[in-house]
This record gives structure tokens, sequence and C-alpha cells, in this order.
């Protein structure tokens, strides 16, 4: 058994759904159903979610993309209710993480801005609040 590939940057299905119809259409499910559960049938209908959302040709494809074959030969979608990633919200979370852990390991705002790929106003806030939390009593949490 092989597994396939994602060859997007986006996480999760969105990737995957980038990966059948284009970033765009991922984005577009992202913004209205991040974070939510969802199913993907194995075929689009035309009283689906995918489908209000992305139009029937763009859901269809999807649906394909995404479908399996169980035992007996019969496709099948995921009917698990995937959880569909937040998507740039998510992606913008992670970086800010990634510019403070540049920052703490001794990297300059502008250095760790870049490598981020954050504004390096970004990082001089995020800067700003590192060394407010940075006082000899311990965090908690």
């Amino acid at each position: 058994m092989s597994i396939a590939r994602q060859s997007s940057s986006l996480p999760g299905i969105l990737g995957e759904i980038a990966d059948a119809v284009g970033v765009d259409a991922a984005l577009q499910v992202a913004r209205e159903y991040g974070g939510v559960r969802k199913d993907i049938p194995a075929e689009a209908r035309m009283d689906h979610w995918l489908t209000d959302c992305l139009g029937y040709e763009l859901a269809d494809k999807v649906c394909r993309h995404l479908a399996i074959q169980d035992a007996d030969g019969r496709r099948k979608g995921v009917i698990y209710h995937e959880v569909i990633p937040l998507g740039p919200a998510s992606m913008m979370k992670r970086a800010r993480r990634q510019l403070a852990e540049a920052i703490l390991s001794g990297k300059s705002v502008r250095a760790a801005s870049r490598e981020a790929g954050l504004h390096e106003r970004t990082g001089w806030r995020i800067n700003s609040r590192l060394k407010e939390r940075d006082d000899d009593q311990g965090d908690l949490f």
C-alpha cells in the first residue's frame, strides 16, 4: 500500500483539497468551515455543504479525490466526520510561535521575522511581550 503525498503546504485535509482543486478553493473551505467536523461523500450531491461552498464541479473533484475503495470494491467517502483545519489562522499561530522560539534562541527580531515569514513589526510586538514575561518569577503554566 502506498501513501499519497500531499504537495500543498496547507495542513491536513485542506492540503488534500488543494491538491485536488487548488489552494484558493481549499482556503474557501477553511474560511467557511474551519474548525468544524464535516463529512465528505464519495461523490458530490447538490444539497451538500461542500457543493454549497465550492460549486458542484469542484466539490465533485474533491469528493472523488478523497474517496476510498472498500474491500467489496465500493467507493466510500470520508464518513468519520473529518475536522476541517482552520487554515491560515492556525498557520499564523504556528508562524508566531516559530518567531518567538527564534527570538528566544538568540536570533535578531529582523532575522526571526524573516525566518517565520512574518512582518518585522509583528516580530517587535512579540519581542516586547517576551521581554514583559522575562522576570525572575517562573511561569506557572
